[in-house]
């Protein structure tokens, strides 16, 4: 689940503020893995 919001991320569909809670740690880290660390400002 986190790489589909990651990806969401990534193609602009959804804001890292989007992500539920429960899995805002693994996205931010697969976006951190991606070197695209920016995009985990809420």
């Amino acid at each position: 689940m986190a790489i589909i919001y990651a990806t969401l991320i990534v193609n602009g569909k959804k804001n890292f503020s989007d992500v539920p809670t429960r899995i805002k740690e693994q996205v931010r880290q697969v976006l951190i893995d991606l070197e695209l660390e920016e995009l985990t400002q809420e």
